[in-house]
């Protein structure tokens, strides 16, 4: 009785915060919460949790559950008003301002089909929903707004490898994570599984279907991969009696339906319980520790247009980093650097890695037609992660375009050893990753090793025409940025910053630099259990 009474508090919570968050969209609030609108962003909060993303919205969440006042600032907008055109986000064919994240151009992963640049135009500069930060050799996918990364990502929630996961957080008690953690992060992101009767049959997925039958012809096998994309919906999707979403080449820039972004799930049940507000386009630029042991925060507020409104300050006692393994790594670095928070010590902006992705493509005959129709959450991955030498997960990607290109798309994630860290810039205020093209060789490598085999059984080519110059692998992007404050060395195991009471890292940051699959149920989970012993241990109240 007492799981079911747990599910309907769960339910009505989602319920308040849901609507607590149209509330918001309606009047154009930048407060949101369920208990008042519009407030002004207060002098003192008990706690309060940088960003939005999986490891925040966790984190809020059960602090909210335990009764603490909980205050989430996210330099991005609320993502649920529709625009003129009837719908929140613009699709990835016809980008408009709501595409990117202050830019004056779209910058989508494929730059190019058949050497033209088809898939980017220029834009009004706006506070869009996809950023893409440049660091030299490496740029970073990040998601802007309420939800975070949710709202841009493929939707692939992905549970690591047991024997992996021990390999990269040795110090975590496994036995816990997949017996306690996992399952609950799975649970509360709403994952559910594709029907394996209705892939073999359906037009959405026979591109996977193609990449499918090539990797069995060198004895490779595929995996289903979970998702927090709503299967029925896409089932009423491909049926025409549900608006297209994931149908409608809608992903990097958003998801009109169909899809559990934590706007539906944590964060709503994180405002639902009544002590979680979340201030948008609010900006943490720097952390101060007062004498007294309080953390006061320098924040920026802008508005949709990207001008500065003002700088305000809020104190609390218990700071959660949740922005993510760039921005929360950099608040730290900014910190340290600057005398703010100098007891800091050297592992912080270390242990960066990129989860190893590469992107490629691969040329099908004419007779494996991979459909005009296809959907834009993947659900089946190439696994050879077993392989002592090559180990690799390949998702296999769609190519949304509307038309047949024959074209097989994956993102590959390799296990590379290679590591960046973060500086810090004066003379930007901001941090710096050093990160080098050579560094991502070994992701190339190990991605070429296993589709050069496939390529060969299937006497199929690379397509050399997809990223902006005559290159087969991309590898100067990450989706999946990891590390910068790493568990056990940064912080503590449990992700108590080294060095400073009451300060925490609750996002991907922690981990470090790869998970050997798409990494947003790792994150969440060790989320819940690090909040769960802080919560238990640290008295926060």
């Amino acid at each position: 009785m007492a799981r079911i009474n747990g599910v309907n508090s769960l339910t009505r919570r989602r319920f308040l915060g849901t609507a607590a968050l149209g509330t918001a969209a309606a009047f154009g609030l930048t407060t949101i919460s369920a208990r008042r609108a519009g407030a002004a962003l207060p002098d003192f909060v008990p706690a309060v949790v940088i960003g939005t993303g999986y490891g925040a919205a966790a984190t809020a969440l059960r602090l909210g559950e335990a009764g603490v006042s909980t205050l989430m600032l996210e330099m991005g907008r609320l993502w649920n008003e529709p625009a003129a055109d009837g719908k929140v986000f613009s699709g990835m064919l016809a980008p408009d301002r709501r595409s990117m994240w202050f830019k004056e151009r779209t910058e989508a992963p494929l730059a190019s089909f058949l050497w033209l640049d088809i898939a980017n135009r220029d834009i009004p500069r706006y506070a869009g929903v996809l950023d893409r930060v440049h660091f030299g050799d490496m740029s970073v996918y990040l998601g802007r707004g309420v939800g975070g990364g949710s709202l841009v990502n493929g939707a692939m929630a992905v549970t690591p490898r047991r024997d992996y996961f021990e390999e990269i957080l040795p110090a975590v008690d496994a036995d816990e994570m997949y017996g306690k953690y996992f399952p609950r992060a799975n649970a509360a992101l709403g994952v559910n599984h594709v029907d394996r009767q209705w892939f073999e049959t359906c037009k959405s997925y026979a591109y996977a279907r193609v990449s499918r039958k090539a990797a069995a012809k060198v004895g490779l096998g595929t995996t289903f991969i979970p998702s927090v994309y709503d299967f029925e919906y896409l089932k009423r999707e491909e049926e025409g009696t549900a608006a297209r979403s994931a149908l409608g080449s809608e992903v990097i820039y958003g998801n009109n339906h169909g899809k559990r972004t934590l706007d539906k799930t944590y964060l709503a049940a994180a405002l639902g319980t009544g002590n979680v507000t979340i201030q948008t386009l609010h900006e943490v630029r720097e952390i101060i520790r007062q004498p007294d042991g309080l953390y006061t925060l320098v924040v920026r507020e802008i508005d949709e247009l990207g001008t500065v409104l003002g700088t305000k300050h809020v104190s609390t006692r218990y700071l959660f980093l949740g922005a993510g393994s760039i921005g929360s790594t950099e608040l730290l670095v900014r910190a340290r650097e600057t005398g703010r928070l100098p007891g800091l010590n050297d592992e912080v902006g270390r242990g960066w890695g990129t989860n190893g992705n590469v992107m490629l493509g691969r040329a099908n005959h004419l007779w494996d037609p991979t459909g005009s129709l296809q959907s834009a959450m993947p659900v089946l991955g190439i696994d050879n992660w077993s392989d002592p030498e090559n180990p690799v997960f390949a998702e296999i990607a769609p190519v949304p375009a509307g038309i047949e290109t024959w074209a097989s798309l994956y993102l590959a994630i390799t296990k590379n050893p290679e590591r960046g860290h973060f500086s810090y810039d004066a003379a930007t205020d901001s941090a710096k990753l050093h990160w080098s093209g050579a560094q991502g060789q070994r992701s190339i490598d190990v991605a070429k090793s296993l589709f050069d085999r496939i390529n060969r059984a299937n006497l199929t080519v690379y397509r050399h025409d997809l990223f902006g110059d005559t290159r087969a692998f991309e590898n100067r992007f990450t989706y999946h940025p990891l590390g910068g404050l790493v568990l056990g060395k940064a912080t503590d195991a449990y992700g108590r910053v080294r060095g400073y009471e009451n300060l925490y890292v609750t996002d991907g940051s922690l981990i470090p630099g790869s998970t050997g699959v798409n990494p947003f149920v790792t994150i969440t989970a060790l989320a819940e259990r690090n909040i769960e012993r802080v919560i238990a241990e640290d008295r926060i109240a």
